[in-house]
């Protein structure tokens, strides 16, 4: 069985924990920027449409939306944020559609620009990517930034399951998923892994397998749990305008994670444990509450029943 987790009042390992442990107290905030990137099963080349799930701008901040220029947004958002929250240092973040898409020369191009604007004050740099777009040399152009900025590789895993896969138009195969993460067994980059818990062909006793298989590789060093949510603009926000599905409540899906959580490997840190999305695009579910209310919701609720990550975990 696993060590249990001394992460202060709260069962898990905490992003935010983690953060201020790392860099010493100091605030560190996550900056999104968009780099005009798109997806291999948008474009053509596997497929077209994107995940049904999916709308980008219901994940990308506003003012990336509307500024094509990665300077003027990093800019504006690390003003945003020291002004709203007392920021002290960055991680750039570059997170709306598939951020390693492009030949490694241009890539390096794009990062580099972004990481240049404010040096003294950027101690991170992240990169959202599908496990099709991955490659030994694209790794070592990540890994090339590691001797100044802490770099994470942000992987969507979405689903163990290649039928799910197949039905989210997704694209790629969890083998293939398995592939990039193994090809990350000893890299100097720190591997977030991303799902999504709830589609409702799933059981439950599945979403319990996205987190053995996760546990399965020591690589994993954070993860980012999402409820699937119906989004305006998407394929699936179509489909159930038309014929509306089962989608978790609040209280439901903070069940399953008060189930998932013992079993996640101690070592892991949490980074999220739910989505969001703009209110103006959510279809569904509505919980009727903002973020911060959210996460002191499931909070409570996690300590309030005495979950501990990894109190349930066997390696």
């Amino acid at each position: 069985m696993g060590t249990l987790v001394d992460s202060g009042i709260k069962g898990y390992k905490n992003y935010g924990t983690h953060l201020r442990e790392k860099y010493k107290g100091q605030r560190v905030f996550k900056v999104i920027v968009d780099g005009g990137f798109t997806c291999p099963n948008r474009d053509g080349s596997k497929g077209y449409g994107g995940c049904t799930y999916c709308n980008v701008d219901s994940f990308t901040p506003e003012p990336s939306r509307k500024n094509p220029n990665i300077k003027d947004q990093l800019a504006e958002g690390m003003l945003r944020a020291k002004t709203s929250y007392k920021a002290d240092k960055y991680i750039v973040y570059f997170q709306p559609n598939t951020n390693t898409y492009a030949p490694v020369h241009y890539l390096k191009m794009m990062y580099d620009e972004a990481l240049s604007i404010n040096t003294e004050d950027i101690v991170g740099f992240a990169v959202g990517t599908r496990p099709d777009c991955i490659d030994a040399e694209k790794v070592a152009l990540l890994e090339s930034y590691t001797d100044r900025f802490d770099v994470d590789l942000e992987m969507g895993m979405e689903s163990i399951y290649d039928e799910t896969l197949d039905q989210i138009n997704r694209g790629c195969s969890h083998g293939e998923f398995v592939a990039a993460v193994e090809l990350l067994k000893d890299s100097k980059l720190d591997l977030c892994v991303h799902t999504i818990f709830g589609f409702p062909w799933e059981t439950r006793e599945q979403m319990h397998g996205y987190i053995h298989e996760i546990n399965r590789f020591p690589q994993i060093k954070f993860v980012k749990f999402h409820h699937l949510h119906v989004v305006e603009g998407s394929i699936m926000g179509a489909k159930y305008k038309k014929e509306p599905f089962k989608l978790f409540s609040l209280e439901e899906y903070t069940d399953l994670l008060c189930e998932l959580i013992p079993l996640l490997r101690p070592d892991i840190v949490i980074q999220r444990l739910f989505g969001i999305s703009d209110w103006d695009l959510l279809i569904a579910p509505n919980w009727g509450l903002n973020k911060s209310a959210i996460q002191t919701y499931m909070d409570k609720e996690i300590e309030k029943r005495g979950v501990v990550q990894g109190s349930a975990y066997f390696s």
